[in-house]
């Protein structure tokens, strides 16, 4: 009898399932079993993107059929390195995969960051979406924000901060979600870049939806509006990024209630206030602001018994596989995704990412232990001992169903259901 191969991908975002759908087509007898901290599948798609965008989270379409296979098998509200350690796991894998993602802000280092009313645009996110970790109300008492970064996160939560709540009800937004922003005073949110219009790193798409909502005017302030062509040469997405911002350059006003204002060349050098936030201080000058929103990168969080780089936020890595600190390759372990390469590319790069981990993974195969308890079964059991009461596939497709269930009666995609123990009890209910 030929060996019953066992792989352990850990995180069930685009990146881990990448991994998981590439290995079980190379070893067709192969199984794979995908844990993840959350007691649903699919990551940032499900938690990262905003709920007005539609046209990407269809990426679950493709995610869903690969979780349909057999062979591979969800298993979720398993935190790994907590829920259970990774010794007691090896005895049930060949091998692990880490796809953990990046779910952080990236830390800006400047006077006043920990005044009430600044805050990390990945909490932000995270509340919007839903995610059962984060608190239910956010405080929105605010009328005039600022947003620091010149990426399409800076540009979705200026977007979100802005829209009024009324817009946002046909998409999958959590009730808890849209009351608060139903009371949301904002009226004028500032997005400031540190470099020119050249250098903003929002896709086209992303930029031009900032104007499509007939309650949001946009403004971009000429003073900074310096376009270096030389630096557009070969970069047709910048390019195209700058005509839709000259564009909108000089134009009437439009009247519309609330206003997004673009300013370029405007590095923050501190946050202004004494209890919590009243401004914010540019390279050029000071704004009345009385909130403060980070959109400057996510950042990976350690994985336990890995090695971890605190300047990139990575795990050091040669192909995929798994680097220990003299350099040296950790057999059986490998990475992919956010946490290999820093949270920077879109989906693509995800998948070309895993495919290079997938192949170190075939090489060294020959050469890696057995799983010594094989059998499927045996990891549920342990779990069970464990007494984590882990999500299946089934699970989601049960919780899947009642959310759309729940948002059809008011002609909207989905309501989401935020509570852990919430979700966990739709699953287990069928």
């Amino acid at each position: 009898m030929g060996r019953q191969i066992r792989v352990a991908v850990v995180g069930a975002g685009p990146a881990g399932i990448y991994a998981a759908d590439i290995f079980a087509k190379a070893e067709p007898g192969a199984r794979v079993d995908i844990f993840d901290r959350l007691p649903t599948p699919f990551g940032l798609i499900r938690y990262g993107v905003a709920p007005d965008h539609p046209r990407i989270k269809e990426v679950i379409t493709a995610l869903h059929q690969v979780l349909d296979e057999p062979r591979i098998r969800f298993l979720g509200n398993v935190d790994y390195g907590v829920d259970v350690k990774a010794e007691e796991l090896d005895p049930f894998y060949d091998a692990t995969v880490i796809a953990t993602g990046a779910d952080r802000d990236r830390e800006l280092d400047i006077p006043g960051i920990a005044l009430p009313g600044s805050f990390g645009a990945a909490d932000f996110v995270a509340w919007y979406d839903g995610h059962p970790d984060v608190p239910g109300e956010w405080p929105l008492s605010a009328e005039t924000v600022a947003v620091i970064g010149a990426g399409n996160v800076a540009i979705d939560v200026a977007r979100i901060l802005a829209k009024t709540a009324g817009e946002l009800l046909e998409t999958e937004i959590p009730d808890n979600v849209h009351r608060g922003l139903l009371a949301s005073r904002v009226t004028d949110v500032h997005i400031f870049a540190r470099g020119g219009p050249a250098q903003v790193k929002f896709t086209p798409m992303e930029l031009r939806e900032l104007d499509e909502s007939p309650n949001v005017e946009v403004i971009v302030d000429p003073v900074g509006f310096e376009v270096d062509d030389q630096a557009l040469r070969g970069r047709r997405t910048a390019k195209m990024c700058v005509q839709t911002l000259r564009g909108w350059v000089g134009r009437e006003p439009l009247g519309r209630p609330r206003r997004v204002h673009l300013h370029f060349f405007q590095a923050p050098v501190a946050i202004l206030g004494d209890e919590r936030v009243t401004g914010v201080r540019t390279n050029k000058a000071d704004w009345d602001v009385q909130a403060v929103y980070r959109a400057i990168g996510y950042r990976s969080r350690p994985v336990a018994d890995l090695p971890f780089d605190p300047v990139t936020a990575t795990i050091p890595h040669e192909g995929g596989r798994v680097l220990d600190l003299d350099g040296r390759p950790v057999p059986g372990r490998y990475v992919t995704g956010w946490i290999k390469r820093g949270p920077v590319g879109l989906i693509g790069h995800t998948k070309k990412d895993a495919k290079e981990t997938v192949a170190s993974l075939l090489a060294d195969l020959p050469e890696l232990p057995p799983a010594s308890r094989p059998d499927p079964a045996e990891v549920l059991a342990h779990l069970a001992r464990r007494e984590v009461e882990h999500t299946t596939w089934a699970g989601w497709q049960r919780l899947d169903r009642h959310e759309i269930a729940l948002g059809e009666p008011h002609g909207r995609r989905r309501i989401k259901v935020v509570p852990r123990a919430e979700m966990i009890a739709i699953g287990r209910s069928g």
